[in-house]
């Protein structure tokens, strides 16, 4: 197994989509701000395309979901939230997404970043991984290595920005089908349910997702001492 950095001081998700930190690892980002952690959300778009309501627009839904995503930031303990605005649904790999992780790479420093697993094409429940997902995984990655620490790439962010490179230390991949690295957050799911809660246009039934949380123990865990687990890919760079 990986050894993972101890209690990182700066911490930064790289997701696609508003709720996407708390459905994939928000017991994690909880601990961490506990620890006394600085963190920061980058959110490539801000799910435009997320709702079935006939009447909804996708100004109205960014609006809707930019803040359910700071109300469940505010659960978790995190206060720096950056939406890029990308269409959601129509993510790919382009230079411009890569120079906006890697600005905010050297504007925020990070020890560590938490990104999706790009490899994953379908998850635990048998079901297809959203295209988003693998492309956002796949975009952070190349922006962290090589590109964040090396003034080659994209220099007018040093140029016209004043940003220096920045190498993180390590890649937390989520959503994983090959975790080489379990956190125990037994103690920050009910955190993370509350922090759910507030992602009111993205969950039709609450109730039952509260109870998947709460069935989904350890198996590895004594039966008199159930524990909950987060599960990660860990690269070293």
């Amino acid at each position: 197994m990986t050894e993972a950095v101890q209690q990182p001081k700066r911490i930064m998700g790289v997701f696609a989509h508003p709720d996407d930190p708390e459905f994939f690892c928000g017991s994690t980002f909880a601990k961490w701000a506990a620890e006394g952690a600085q963190i920061t959300y980058v959110l490539a778009t801000s799910g435009d395309k997320g709702s079935d309501v006939p009447d909804m627009t996708p100004d109205r839904l960014v609006a809707i979901r930019e803040e359910e995503q700071r109300c469940a930031a505010a659960v978790i303990g995190v206060k720096d939230i950056v939406f890029l605005r990308y269409h959601d649904g129509e993510l790919e790999v382009t230079p411009e997404l890569k120079r906006d992780i890697v600005r905010m790479i050297r504007l925020r420093q990070p020890d560590v970043v938490v990104t999706n697993d790009p490899t994953t094409w379908w998850n635990m429940f048998n079901r297809p991984n959203h295209h988003d997902h693998r492309t956002i995984g796949a975009a952070a990655l190349e922006a962290l290595f090589p590109a964040a620490g090396n003034r080659m790439y994209f220099p007018e962010l040093e140029r016209d920005e004043g940003l220096s490179p920045h190498k993180v230390k390590q890649i937390w991949l989520t959503v994983t089908r090959d975790p080489n690295v379990k956190v125990d957050v037994t103690d920050y799911v009910e955190t993370r349910i509350r922090a759910l809660r507030e992602h009111k246009s993205q969950i039709a039934d609450m109730t039952a997702l509260e109870t998947r949380i709460r069935a989904n123990v350890d198996p590895e865990a004594p039966s008199d001492q159930p524990r909950y687990v987060e599960n990660f890919r860990v690269l070293n760079l």
